[in-house]
C-alpha cells in the first residue's frame, strides 16, 4: 500500500503555511477521490483517466474553463500532481489492454530538441518520460502563442468533436483530436509555428 504524498507532507512539515484562505471543500472532496484510488496502488495511466482525464472526476466536478484553471492552481491539485509521479515512479506503464497508446509528431527547433535531450540526460530520464511530465503540468494560457485563429478555451462536458481529414500535404497526428483544440480550419494544431 502508498503512503499518499499529502500524508507524507503532513508527517514532514511540522508547521504548515498558513493559508489564505479556507479550503474549498469540492477540492478536498477531490483529492480525497484521489487519495482513495491512490491508496489502490493503479498504473499511472489509470490514475490519470480516472482523476485528470477528459472524462474524469476533475473535469466532471469542473466542466467551466475558469473553475478548472482555478482548481489547477489550488495545493489539492498539486498533491494530485505528487500522486501521479509516484505511480509513474511505481509503475512505469499500464497493460496495453487498460489503455492503447497514442502517438502524436510535434516539430521542434533543433535547439530545442537538443535542449529537451540534454535535459532528460541530465536528470537521467528518457524525453518520453520528460515530455510527459512536461506535458501533465498546468500551464498558465498567458504563456500559451496565441494563434492566428482564435482558439476556443478548454471544453464543457460535451460529446469530444469527430476528428477531420487533414488537407492534403499538411502533417497529420495520430490519434485523436485533443478536446477543445478543434481548428474548424482544418489545418493541424501544431502547424504555424512553435
Amino acid at each position: 500500500m502508498l503512503t499518499s504524498p499529502a500524508t507524507e507532507n503532513a508527517a514532514t512539515n511540522h508547521q504548515a503555511p498558513a493559508q489564505t484562505t479556507a479550503p474549498k471543500p469540492e477540492y478536498q472532496q477531490l483529492l480525497q477521490v484521489a487519495e482513495r484510488l491512490y491508496q489502490q496502488s493503479p498504473d499511472w495511466v489509470t490514475f490519470f483517466r480516472e482523476v485528470m482525464g477528459i472524462d474524469g472526476i476533475v473535469r466532471r466536478t469542473f466542466p467551466n474553463f475558469d473553475d478548472l484553471t482555478e482548481f489547477e492552481r489550488s495545493p489539492e491539485f498539486a498533491q494530485i500532481q505528487k500522486m501521479l509521479v509516484k505511480l509513474r515512479e511505481s509503475k512505469a506503464t499500464a497493460d496495453s489492454d487498460s489503455e492503447p497508446t497514442r502517438v502524436i509528431t510535434v516539430r521542434l527547433p533543433k535547439s530545442m530538441h537538443e535542449y529537451l535531450r540534454t535535459e532528460a540526460h541530465d536528470l537521467r530520464t528518457s524525453m518520453n518520460k520528460l515530455c510527459i511530465s512536461k506535458l501533465l503540468q498546468m500551464i498558465e494560457q498567458d504563456l500559451i502563442p496565441a494563434d492566428q485563429t482564435a482558439l476556443p478555451k478548454r471544453r464543457a462536458a460535451s460529446p469530444a468533436p469527430q476528428p477531420q481529414q487533414p488537407p492534403q500535404g499538411s502533417p497529420s497526428l495520430t490519434g485523436a483530436p485533443a478536446p477543445g483544440h478543434h481548428h474548424g480550419n482544418g489545418q493541424s494544431p501544431l502547424g504555424g509555428g512553435f
